[in-house]
């Protein structure tokens, strides 16, 4: 994986200065669009209400919670639609599912349906890019710029890397999307992999 930032580091950002970036260019996201790769499988979301429940073992609530966003989901992904893009996602998935990825499929599921189509790939589909390590959590707007989200020991979003080289951005996105080709579409994998399981065990 390292070999397509083509030995470019690129630029660590605070974390309040990666919110103002990220909020500034989001939403002027150009061809071919949002690109999300996720890996990891677990994080923490401590600002996240139906995180905070389903982290003190209230699945139930959890989920109503998040029954309750689907208006900010709609309008979410209507105003990325307004905006002239589309957003796309390809979450690695290893069995079992940690605690945490269950919940957060039933999140992703939610989104999958408003918009942010979701697919899902094993852990395998990724073994031969992970010969220097574990992907690291990459995001590409556009060919303009690309971000890697930047975890604490516990989890929790710390800050972030950006690369502004498009040469770089076009690569990473050709990456994620050729994993996104091969994939299994969100909803089918979670109607056969989550839908039946069993409310987690937190802690």
């Amino acid at each position: 994986m390292r070999e397509l930032l083509g030995g470019d580091p690129g630029e660590l950002l605070a974390l309040d200065d990666y919110w103002t970036d990220f909020e500034q260019r989001f939403w002027k996201t150009g061809r071919p669009g949002f690109w999300k790769l996720e890996r990891q499988q677990t994080f923490k979301e401590p600002h996240d209400e139906g995180w905070q429940a389903f982290a003190a073992g209230r699945w139930a609530e959890s989920l109503r919670i998040l029954d309750a966003r689907r208006p900010e989901f709609a309008d979410y992904y209507r105003h990325v639609v307004d905006s002239g893009f589309a957003t796309r996602r390809v979450r690695v998935v290893a069995q079992p599912l940690t605690p945490y990825l269950q919940w957060e499929l039933h999140v992703l599921r939610l989104r999958h349906e408003y918009g942010g189509l979701t697919r899902v790939v094993g852990p395998q589909r990724v073994v031969d890019a992970e010969a220097d390590g574990m992907l690291p959590e990459l995001y590409t707007l556009g060919t303009d710029v690309m971000y890697e989200a930047i975890y604490d020991a516990d989890g929790v979003l710390d800050a972030a890397r950006r690369w502004r080289d498009p040469a770089v951005v076009v690569r990473c996105q050709e990456f994620i999307e050729s994993l996104y080709d091969d994939g299994e579409p969100l909803d089918e994998f979670f109607a056969r992999s989550v839908a039946p399981l069993e409310p987690p065990r937190v802690g």
